[in-house]
């Protein structure tokens, strides 16, 4: 095998640890939160996976959390991205089925071309980006149509997830806006493991721990979110970025929500309605607009398959 063929079969690989596991953490989230309560499952999986990466940066010759200047760029994000983005999404899919919770997070990409125009280092939305947001806003839109009548309590929590896009959004322009100097991977595990830790106080404090249930389902769930669903996935993804361009990783927005729609059909017998269908269209498209070119999707999956 050529050297040429032996990297195309790395990246090969590696899109598909990134395309179907972060695309099943839907699944895997909405598994878990059947035995253990949403804020400790978060932490639990946060935390943990935090410790791994530190521990994995420090082998490699990084210097310890303790002795990082970045902590005033670790914390708040871990707070936005962590504690508040995947606590809330983890919170809301104790009653939305995995498949909608996946399709409305797809926001993010939204709110993330919006927020990008403020501060600094913001810069205009095109005419055709103006028109991704507008599109996707009423996909969003559409996927909060209930498909088995209406239930407030159901309003409410997909209502968490659209907050919880806004913060994952808003975290991840604030670390784009700074310049820290701590290797991505140490500052990734210090962002897991302080939003993990503030996951835990916060299901402690609100009562859920004598509700954790040791059953091999739940502990399950956080161990397959913890190692492939942060450690893996993210690791994985580094590489990526270091080993392929940014419209190719843009790809990734687009094929996850379809996996975790197809693992929660098959898995969990999750569906949706009509609306819904049309919503998780609807909202794709405007995020195609806002991250593509005409016709370049099909090309960038077909070049990365």
């Amino acid at each position: 095998m050529t050297t040429d063929a032996r990297q195309r079969l790395r990246l090969v690989a590696a899109f598909a640890v990134v395309y179907i596991v972060w695309g099943s953490t839907y699944f895997a989230i909405r598994i878990g939160v059947q035995d253990i309560p949403p804020f400790l499952l978060g932490g639990a999986r946060n935390a943990s996976a935090g410790l791994v990466l530190m521990l994995v940066a420090m082998a490699s010759g990084q210097l310890p959390p303790w002795r990082s200047p970045d902590w005033s760029t670790a914390l708040p994000v871990g707070i936005l991205m962590i504690t508040l983005a995947n606590g809330l999404t983890t919170l809301s899919e104790v009653w939305v089925p995995s498949n909608q919770a996946a399709l409305i997070s797809v926001s993010s990409a939204l709110w993330t071309a919006w927020f990008g125009t403020f501060g600094p280092r913001g810069h205009a939305l095109s005419t055709r980006s103006r028109l991704g947001l507008a599109i996707g806003f009423a996909g969003a839109v559409l996927l909060l149509i209930p498909g088995h009548g209406f239930s407030l309590e159901h309003l409410g929590a997909q209502s968490l997830i659209l907050i919880s896009t806004l913060c994952w959004a808003a975290g991840a322009m604030y670390g784009r806006a700074r310049a820290p100097s701590t290797p991505p991977l140490m500052l990734a595990a210090m962002q897991m493991f302080t939003g993990g830790i503030m996951l835990l106080v916060l299901g402690f404090i609100t009562g859920e721990g004598p509700h954790w249930q040791w059953t091999g389902r739940g502990v399950g769930a956080v161990l397959y979110l913890a190692a492939f669903g942060s450690c893996m996935s993210y690791t994985t993804y580094i590489w990526l970025i270091r080993h392929v361009t940014p419209d190719k990783l843009s790809t990734i927005a687009y094929v996850n929500p379809l996996v975790a729609v197809i693992l929660g059909w098959i898995g969990l017998g999750e569906t949706l309605s009509w609306p819904q269908f049309a919503g998780m269209i609807v909202i794709l498209s405007g995020v195609v607009l806002i991250n593509t070119r005409p016709g370049s999707v099909l090309k960038r999956l077909l070049k990365t398959a």
